[in-house]
């Protein structure tokens, strides 16, 4: 690979927050970005007004040609982005396929920043299973995109410690800044004409990681205690955790692994010294944050002080 003398010409693809590091980033290193690809804005809040995704705000700020086709394997915007003549095309949770023709098209290809250590956890909630499973450890990965999900060669990886109390939501913000010192190290390799080749993965690791839904976040008390502290991390801050208490239908927000106060059964309720816990097949869970439907936030004791727990 030659050293590059002069800026490269990139198109980015990515619609939500996870993807504004990353282009952040390709603005601070001097890329010239030809155009930004982003969803088309979608019906958003109570009022359901057309609301642009973060990325095309961003974009627009800096000035950037904005594009939002509702599917790429339209002839017309791969004529398109082909008038373009992008060097490199890098792609950050952006929602849509990208073709064939698409990826051809860049002399250095098309790269995404996908949120784990490949081969493990390739799909559509990397971050979410990674927790879930009690992975201690997870990360970025630069890789070359091809027609298959998420099985294209890794250029570069950045790994980082799940930690006890880390929620989705907080490992998403240090993944996307990850996301971005790994894509500005790439840059960087590129500019020098330094870019090794990709490191082809090893399938037989892989492992998916499929969509969440709301129905996989209720908690089922026949589970040990340590599952379903990690399924409350796993699903804060979408779909949230939940659970039936006294006819109430509950979303937990954050809890704790406790060990069994007396010999509690699995979905047996124990109030004690303020303290909300409910008993599973191995230890017991303290829930500090719970929510009433269509309620706020609150803590365990000011649930309690709400509530009449005779009514259970």
């Amino acid at each position: 690979m030659k050293k590059q003398n002069s800026p490269l010409r990139v198109v980015f693809a990515g619609t939500p927050e996870f993807a504004l590091p990353p282009l952040q980033t390709l603005i601070e290193e001097g890329c010239h970005i030809v155009a930004v690809l982003t969803q088309p804005d979608r019906p958003a809040g109570r009022g359901k007004q057309l609301r642009a995704s973060p990325v095309k705000q961003l974009a627009l700020e800096k000035g950037l040609e904005v594009l939002q086709p509702e599917s790429l394997k339209n002839a017309v915007w791969l004529e398109k982005l082909a008038d373009l003549k992008p060097d490199l095309m890098v792609v950050v949770a952006y929602g849509l396929m990208i073709p064939a023709q698409l990826l051809d098209l860049p002399p250095l290809g098309c790269w995404n920043i996908h949120a784990s250590l490949l081969p493990r956890w390739r799909g559509a909630a990397p971050i979410h299973r990674a927790i879930e499973a009690g992975d201690e450890q997870t990360g970025v990965c630069i890789m070359q995109i091809e027609l298959t999900l998420d099985t294209g060669p890794v250029y570069h990886c950045l790994s980082t410690t799940i930690g006890s109390l880390d929620t989705a939501g907080v490992l998403h913000d240090r993944l996307a800044v990850m996301g971005a010192r790994a894509l500005k190290h790439c840059i960087e390799l590129v500019m020098q004409g330094e870019l090794p080749q990709p490191v082809v993965q090893d399938d037989t690791q892989a492992i998916y990681a499929p969509k969440l839904s709301k129905a996989e976040a209720e908690l089922d008390w026949n589970e040990t205690a340590e599952v379903l502290q990690r399924k409350v991390r796993a699903f804060n801050p979408w779909p949230v955790a939940w659970c039936e208490l006294g006819g109430q239908r509950l979303r937990i927000w954050k809890a704790e692994v406790v060990d069994n106060i007396a010999d509690v059964q699995p979905g047996q309720i124990i109030v004690e010294q303020q303290s909300l816990i409910i008993g599973t097949v191995e230890k017991s869970l303290k829930i500090l944050e719970i929510q009433r439907a269509g309620g706020q936030r609150m803590t365990a004791e000011q649930f309690l002080n709400a509530q009449n727990p005779r009514d259970w």
